[in-house]
């Protein structure tokens, strides 16, 4: 017998007939002898049109009255699928994050769970009960429904797996599982059976859409053994059911990863954009003078290049923003231009960031050198680079996104068995 949290996404419930095939999936698990919780997002569409009747209501609403409002989607969608697994005859009810509780902080719209009290989930498996638990959604120290931020129901499942200690999360999703790269570019591109906790933070960070990146923190965090699974294959087929190794790819410890590839995967990013400050008087504080006011206005800076003139007084700086916040990131640089001291401001936008992941990059030398010949050999011109230990990150220009995924993909084996 085994603990396990199910998480199903909007896709996966987007209905009452994937809701009542959802209700498959627990009920296998259950007939199986496990304890099960069960987390589920708002249907697929829900949110985003509750987050449009409150933009409707007022463009300038109170935070709190528009995570009351977006929070319901989920509620909903537990209620909903707590009566389906009572239709089949499973004990199940519905949890709202208030009732667990699970605490957040007090950043309506994009708050971070502070603790979960597992104990009476942890009560109810011991008398046979599955527990469906709203997803995206706690309670603030004000005592008012608090939101996790798009992606939150991730984050929820592998919070709840931790607090109730539980032995894997599944997160079911419109995919069957994590790939080498995006197979719409890359046909070749193949599952991955493991891939640890560390590459998938870096593959949701920089353009995979499997996993929400706070989930995977949480993950790691916590050694939560994480499994991507599809929730459109048929519940009772062969080995879905299988506890250690069910189908999909499981994301743990680097510990659990015997054969450590090279390199895992390759990432990409849309909609990039670099912002070059020319002629910086090259003094202490300059950075600072840069990004502080950058980071107070929440924009996220990326990769980062600095270039120092020859006598070494004159310097300029460059770095990535997302497309859509250049022109809040140039109002904010030039509402700062005397105090940072720069000559002139200069922005590109339609970049594309591509990027080489593996934890086998750390004993390997030339990871970075194949690339940028394979690239060179394709004409692609690089713009900037930035590396870790497990990542060579590459910008380059938007139409030549395809062709570099590919090639990467290619020089590095990753298309082959």
């Amino acid at each position: 017998m085994a603990r396990i949290v199910m998480k199903f996404g909007g896709t996966s419930v987007a209905d009452m007939d994937r809701i009542r095939n959802v209700a498959r999936h627990v009920k296998r698990e259950v007939d199986a002898g496990h304890e099960v919780a069960v987390v589920v997002s708002a249907m697929s569409g829900k949110t985003n049109e509750l987050v449009a009747w409150t933009r409707d209501a007022s463009p300038m609403h109170d935070a709190r009255e528009y995570d009351a409002v977006v929070a319901s989607g989920e509620q909903v969608t537990s209620g909903l699928l707590a009566i389906a697994l009572q239709h089949i005859g499973i004990n199940a009810r519905s949890w709202q994050g208030w009732q667990i509780p699970i605490r957040t902080d007090n950043a309506h719209g994009a708050a971070r769970i502070l603790e979960i009290d597992g104990t009476e989930l942890i009560r109810r498996f011991g008398e046979g009960q599955v527990a469906v638990i709203a997803g995206f959604q706690g309670l603030g120290p004000d005592n008012r429904i608090a939101t996790l931020g798009r992606g939150g129901s991730d984050t929820s499942a592998v919070a709840i797996a931790a607090a109730v200690k539980a032995d894997r999360c599944d997160i079911y999703t419109d995919v069957d599982g994590v790939y080498t790269t995006d197979p719409r570019i890359e046909p070749k591109a193949r599952r991955l059976k493991k891939v640890a906790f560390e590459e998938m933070l870096e593959m949701a960070s920089l353009g995979a859409k499997v996993l929400q990146v706070r989930s995977v923190e949480l993950a790691m965090v916590f050694k939560v053994r994480t499994f991507v699974r599809s929730s459109f294959e048929d519940p009772d087929a062969p080995g879905m059911g299988d506890v250690l190794n069910p189908p999909g790819t499981l994301i743990c410890d680097e510990d659990e990863i015997v054969e450590q590839e090279v390199v895992t995967g390759i990432a990409y990013a849309k909609d990039e954009a670099q912002i070059s400050l020319r002629r910086l008087a090259d003094r202490p504080g300059v950075s600072a003078a840069i990004f502080g006011p950058l980071a107070e206005a929440h924009i996220n800076v990326d990769m980062i290049v600095q270039n120092i003139s020859e006598d070494g007084s004159k310097t300029d700086m460059t770095f990535t923003v997302p497309s859509g916040d250049v022109d809040k990131a140039l109002s904010v640089l030039n509402a700062s231009k005397e105090k940072i001291g720069f000559d002139v401001v200069q922005n590109e936008s339609g970049l594309v960031k591509v990027s080489v992941i593996g934890i086998g990059m750390r004993s390997h030398a030339g990871v970075a050198a194949t690339a940028f010949r394979a690239l060179a050999e394709k004409g692609i011109n690089i713009k900037a680079i930035t590396t870790s230990e497990i990542k060579i990150s590459i910008l380059i220009d938007g139409p030549y996104a395809e062709l570099a995924v590919r090639t990467l993909h290619s020089v590095y084996g990753l298309d082959k068995k």
